[in-house]
Protein backbone atom coordinates (compact mmCIF):
# COMPACT_ATOMS: atom_id res chain seq x y z
CA UNK A 1 0.00 0.00 0.00
CA UNK A 2 2.70 2.56 0.84
CA UNK A 3 4.08 1.62 -2.60
CA UNK A 4 0.79 2.90 -4.38
CA UNK A 5 0.66 5.84 -2.32
CA UNK A 6 4.37 6.56 -3.08
CA UNK A 7 3.45 6.01 -7.01
CA UNK A 8 0.48 8.27 -6.80
CA UNK A 9 2.25 11.06 -4.77
CA UNK A 10 4.80 11.40 -7.17
CA UNK A 11 2.52 10.89 -10.21
CA UNK A 12 0.52 13.84 -9.12
CA UNK A 13 3.87 16.01 -8.37
CA UNK A 14 4.76 15.21 -11.84
CA UNK A 15 1.45 16.21 -13.26
CA UNK A 16 1.46 19.50 -11.16
CA UNK A 17 5.07 20.43 -12.40
CA UNK A 18 4.61 19.77 -16.52
CA UNK A 19 0.78 21.03 -16.20
CA UNK A 20 1.73 24.45 -14.41
CA UNK A 21 3.66 27.30 -17.27
CA UNK A 22 4.26 30.02 -16.01
CA UNK A 23 5.49 31.49 -19.64
CA UNK A 24 1.79 31.56 -20.50
CA UNK A 25 1.09 34.26 -17.35
CA UNK A 26 1.36 37.79 -18.96
CA UNK A 27 2.25 40.66 -16.13
CA UNK A 28 -0.34 43.05 -15.22
CA UNK A 29 0.70 46.75 -15.95
CA UNK A 30 -1.43 49.22 -14.30
CA UNK A 31 -1.42 53.06 -15.99
CA UNK A 32 -0.27 55.21 -14.69
CA UNK A 33 -2.95 58.14 -13.73
CA UNK A 34 -1.53 61.83 -13.15
CA UNK A 35 -4.58 64.75 -11.77
CA UNK A 36 -4.17 67.89 -12.42
CA UNK A 37 -5.94 71.13 -10.80
CA UNK A 38 -6.68 74.61 -12.91
CA UNK A 39 -7.53 77.63 -10.66
CA UNK A 40 -11.16 77.14 -10.70
CA UNK A 41 -11.87 74.21 -12.68
CA UNK A 42 -12.74 70.97 -11.86
CA UNK A 43 -9.82 68.16 -11.60
CA UNK A 44 -8.70 66.70 -15.00
CA UNK A 45 -7.15 62.48 -14.55
CA UNK A 46 -4.82 62.42 -17.63
CA UNK A 47 -3.79 58.61 -17.74
CA UNK A 48 -0.38 58.06 -19.68
CA UNK A 49 1.23 54.96 -21.26
CA UNK A 50 3.68 53.42 -20.18
CA UNK A 51 6.27 52.93 -22.36
CA UNK A 52 5.85 50.20 -24.53
CA UNK A 53 8.38 46.87 -23.80
CA UNK A 54 10.31 44.81 -25.76
CA UNK A 55 9.20 43.71 -29.00
CA UNK A 56 9.07 39.69 -29.49
CA UNK A 57 9.06 37.86 -32.73
CA UNK A 58 6.08 35.09 -32.64
CA UNK A 59 8.47 32.48 -34.37
CA UNK A 60 11.13 33.15 -31.54
CA UNK A 61 8.71 32.71 -28.97
CA UNK A 62 7.42 29.41 -30.16
CA UNK A 63 10.22 27.66 -31.02
CA UNK A 64 11.97 28.49 -27.42
CA UNK A 65 8.13 27.32 -26.19
CA UNK A 66 8.62 24.13 -28.01
CA UNK A 67 12.26 23.62 -27.11
CA UNK A 68 11.20 24.01 -23.56
CA UNK A 69 8.17 21.60 -23.83
CA UNK A 70 10.53 19.12 -25.53
CA UNK A 71 13.31 19.37 -22.86
CA UNK A 72 10.41 18.46 -20.28
CA UNK A 73 9.05 15.56 -21.62
CA UNK A 74 12.60 13.95 -21.87
CA UNK A 75 12.99 14.78 -18.05
CA UNK A 76 10.31 13.30 -17.49
CA UNK A 77 10.78 9.74 -19.69
CA UNK A 78 14.47 10.13 -17.67
CA UNK A 79 12.17 9.92 -14.42
CA UNK A 80 10.09 7.51 -15.14
CA UNK A 81 12.49 5.21 -16.03
CA UNK A 82 14.82 6.24 -13.37
CA UNK A 83 11.65 5.31 -10.63
CA UNK A 84 10.80 1.50 -13.29
CA UNK A 85 14.53 1.11 -12.49
CA UNK A 86 14.00 1.54 -8.44
CA UNK A 87 10.55 -0.20 -8.12
CA UNK A 88 12.76 -3.03 -10.19
CA UNK A 89 16.03 -3.25 -7.67
CA UNK A 90 13.12 -2.86 -4.83
CA UNK A 91 11.05 -5.80 -6.43
CA UNK A 92 14.13 -7.84 -6.65
CA UNK A 93 15.80 -7.25 -3.43
CA UNK A 94 12.61 -8.43 -2.11
CA UNK A 95 12.43 -11.54 -3.60
CA UNK A 96 16.28 -12.45 -2.35
CA UNK A 97 15.50 -11.78 1.15
CA UNK A 98 12.24 -13.85 1.00
CA UNK A 99 14.54 -16.82 -0.64
CA UNK A 100 16.69 -16.69 1.87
Amino acid sequence: MAKLRGLVLVGLLGAVLFTASPALAEPVRPAAVAVTVAHGAAPVVAQSTPNPGPVLDPAQTDKANSEKTKNKLIAGLIAVVLLGIVIWGRRIRSKKAKGS
